[in-house]
């Protein structure tokens, strides 16, 4: 395991991806948006599918000059052509319209169709909340949670994601796969050759398993309720943006790496001044934040808000480096 400075793995990453096809927006998107993910901690979604992401581009699943095209038949609900681009640009470039359409009417949403794997939504729901947004993220994936009352899959670790932004500190954020674990943490797993948690994964006799080897597919939280926050999540990004759904979509590793996987995001952003300023929003927030980090803990660990987990890490990392694996090192030095 090696360390790296969080500027120099983003300017590193940029130039491999604008080397190797990638234009200006697209290049800046994926090294801004894997590099932070790493910085907080989220190893899974990081600069680890760098290797991915290139190899999908030099073999035309994803389009690293895509041309988006706006279908606009509302004032504030836009659908978003991704032109088989990097999640991530089509992420970033929701998040700049919507922006601006939040700004004008309160409140707007971006319906994505045709983009590839983007990554952690937190990355686009942050950059909502810092221009002072309440913003929702939503994407969805090839089939790997366990139905409920079946041995089948159906629907993907669909995430859920929210941010706000919040006074003298990194905004509020939720980002929460309805599993356990997302499917990217069985690889890390794998690699590092380490047994998996309790509860995370099944084989394929549906039966819980440890062996990262073994995983076929992951058990949604709560039972039938995080099976059902999948589903929801997949009437967002597949039946609204006419993509596929559930097994329908191509498989992120399984599949062939020169056809587009055609998937769908899904973004709200609102004005957070509907009622208080937004001075006084950010404010409540922080101080809603205070008092739950000062309730009585149960044990010797801290009362944390979502997030929180995040900073700290993301402060880590800033002064000692990001750790990256030795293929990553390697492909960034050489």
């Amino acid at each position: 395991m090696y360390l790296i400075n969080y500027q120099s793995l983003k300017d590193k990453s940029k130039k491999l991806l604008l080397q190797n096809g990638a234009d200006e927006f697209s290049a800046e998107s994926v090294s801004f948006g894997l590099s932070e993910t790493s910085l907080r901690g989220v190893d899974s979604h990081g600069i680890r599918l760098l290797p991915h992401y290139l190899n999908a581009l030099k073999n035309g699943r994803i389009n690293g000059k895509p041309a988006f095209k706006v279908n606009k038949k509302f004032p504030c609900f836009l659908g978003l052509d991704a032109d088989n681009g990097f999640g991530h640009a089509a992420g970033f470039k929701s998040i700049e319209l919507g922006i601006k359409l939040a700004r004008n009417y309160g409140i707007a949403a971006i319906s994505v169709f045709n983009s590839s794997h983007p990554g952690a939504m937190a990355s686009f729901a942050l950059e909502g909340a810092r221009n002072n947004l309440c913003c929702f993220a939503f994407t969805h994936a090839d089939s790997l949670i366990q139905s409920f009352n079946s041995k089948d899959t159906f629907f993907g670790t669909n995430p859920i994601c929210f941010a706000a932004p919040r006074a003298g500190e990194e905004p509020f954020c939720v980002d929460m796969a309805p599993t356990y674990a997302p499917w990217n943490k069985i690889l890390d797993y794998k690699e590092k050759g380490l047994k998996l948690e309790d509860n995370i994964a099944i084989d394929l006799d549906g039966l819980p398993t440890r062996n990262p080897e073994e995983a076929k597919a992951l058990l949604p939280i709560a039972g039938y309720k995080g099976y059902a926050l999948a589903a929801m999540v997949e009437v967002l990004c597949s039946t609204l943006s006419g993509m596929n759904f559930g097994p329908n979509i191509p498989s992120m590793y399984g599949s062939s790496i020169k056809k587009p996987r055609h998937l769908g995001q899904f973004y709200i952003l609102m004005r957070a001044d509907i009622n208080l300023e937004i001075n006084e929003f950010a404010d409540n927030l922080h101080k809603m934040s205070e008092l739950i980090r000062n309730q009585k803990p149960q044990n010797e660990n801290e009362v944390l808000v979502p997030n929180d987990p995040q900073i700290k890490e993301s402060a880590n990392r800033k002064r000692n480096g990001i750790p990256v694996s030795s293929e990553i090192y390697k492909l960034l030095k050489d």
